[in-house]
């Protein structure tokens, strides 16, 4: 007999999602709504990354709420100040992108972007692989590094967060812009001349903005 799969009980209540996420979304631009979807869409991603998690280790975070604070509200935000740079159907690249951070959370706010996470740990590749299925996004998986991207392959935004070797990656993600694109960096670096948004709250941790030529 075909074994049917319970549904998962959620850790964590959607009205308690959206909650721990207000302070995030009330920080993102003028004009940029959320989806109606959207928490019951990160309800879903948090299941599965709990549950991953369990056993595979994909984020040194273990208790849910932080995990929603730290992993979706940041992504979130950083989403809003994505969308004040870039323009509807753009193509993003979220370099580096671990566990879908924040190329996910920003792909579930801003759906008429097209997000590519590019992930080269194949244990990481099949978590991202089964949260796209299960959310039912467009974003696409690239189950690689960066360099090994089609040279033609260009974006108009590049995203990091957590990325080892952050300076080499950071050159990587420049190369892969198009004309006029931008770079944004999750990061408690504070480089002088580099513009940045404060992250509500989390004293010290910005979304750098920078623009190479």
């Amino acid at each position: 007999m075909r074994e049917v799969r319970r549904p998962m009980l959620s850790e964590i209540s959607e009205d308690r999602l959206r909650t721990l996420l207000k302070p995030y979304v009330m920080g993102l631009p003028h004009g940029v709504v959320v989806p109606g979807g959207m928490y019951r869409q990160l309800q879903r991603y948090l299941e599965l990354l709990v549950r991953w998690n369990a056993r595979t280790n994909l984020t040194a975070i273990r208790e849910p709420e932080e995990m929603v604070r730290r992993h979706f509200g940041e992504s979130v935000f950083a989403g809003g100040v994505l969308a004040g740079v870039v323009g509807e159907g753009r193509e993003v690249l979220d370099l580096g992108s671990g566990a879908g951070f924040p190329g996910l959370p920003i792909q579930l706010l801003l759906p008429e972007l097209r997000v590519t996470l590019a992930e080269s740990q194949g244990k990481k590749v099949a978590f991202l692989r089964e949260v796209v299925r299960e959310l039912g996004v467009g974003a696409e998986v690239w189950a690689g590094r960066v360099e090994g991207m089609p040279e033609e392959r260009g974006f108009h935004a590049v995203v990091m967060r957590a990325v080892d070797r952050m300076g080499a990656m950071e050159q990587v993600g420049r190369g892969r812009l198009r004309a006029g694109g931008v770079l944004l960096r999750l990061t408690t670096e504070v480089r002088e001349g580099v513009e940045r948004v404060e992250i509500p709250g989390v004293s010290g941790s910005f979304v750098e903005v920078s623009r190479p030529v």
